[in-house]
């Protein structure tokens, strides 16, 4: 049998890792449950960078990452999923979609607030940046001290002044009826026009 792209970086990370949510399978993109892997393209460990190592793996089939608000969710396409990797630099959210997959990766230098929210029905992370928030979606399998554990490693990378994340994703936290704000004011999808 020949071994994946990246198994090997995989399962060393997964050895090193003090976390059992750490998995050389959901790294190299070959879980049984997932005959093509949770995400189109690259496995999840090509998507670190060459010395970074992930300290907490999230993962989810259903729903992905809410951008903004939580019902503005981008979902993993069918026979697809989500990965989010808790690293020391950065939480990385990866959504499996056919044509492309959805990667949005959120700083700790850039995160004001963390917060884990468990719920009857579902589970998240929630990232705020000074003007953005990210809804990270968990399987409500997990463990609510997977998502305690993964809010405190955050928090303790936390910057008492955040940098501002300067990109377009649509992760703004100020919404009119559901459609981000531009900082000057303006509804980034114009209701002037209706």
């Amino acid at each position: 049998m020949t071994e994946q792209p990246g198994q090997t970086r995989a399962n060393l990370l997964a050895q090193m890792a003090s976390h059992p949510s750490v998995t050389t399978d959901v790294l190299a993109g070959t879980e049984r449950q997932f005959q093509s892997g949770r995400l189109s393209g690259q496995p999840p460990v090509a998507h670190l960078e060459e010395s970074e190592a992930p300290a907490y793996v999230l993962t989810n089939q259903k729903k992905g990452i809410g951008l903004g608000t939580k019902r503005r969710t981008t979902t993993p396409d069918k026979k697809r999923g989500t990965v989010v990797l808790v690293t020391g630099r950065r939480t990385l959210c990866l959504v499996g979609q056919e044509a492309d997959d959805e990667v949005i990766s959120v700083p700790h230098r850039a995160v004001a607030s963390v917060s884990p929210h468990s719920g009857l029905l579902s589970n998240r992370l929630e990232l705020r940046t000074p003007r953005k928030a990210y809804h990270c979606w968990v399987e409500r399998s997990a463990p609510d001290s997977l998502l305690a554990d993964a809010a405190a490693f955050i928090e303790r990378r936390i910057r008492d002044d955040p940098e501002e994340l300067d990109r377009d994703d649509g992760a703004s936290r100020v919404t009119y009826r559901g459609n981000a704000v531009t900082p000057t004011g303006s509804s980034a999808e114009s209701d002037a026009q209706q």
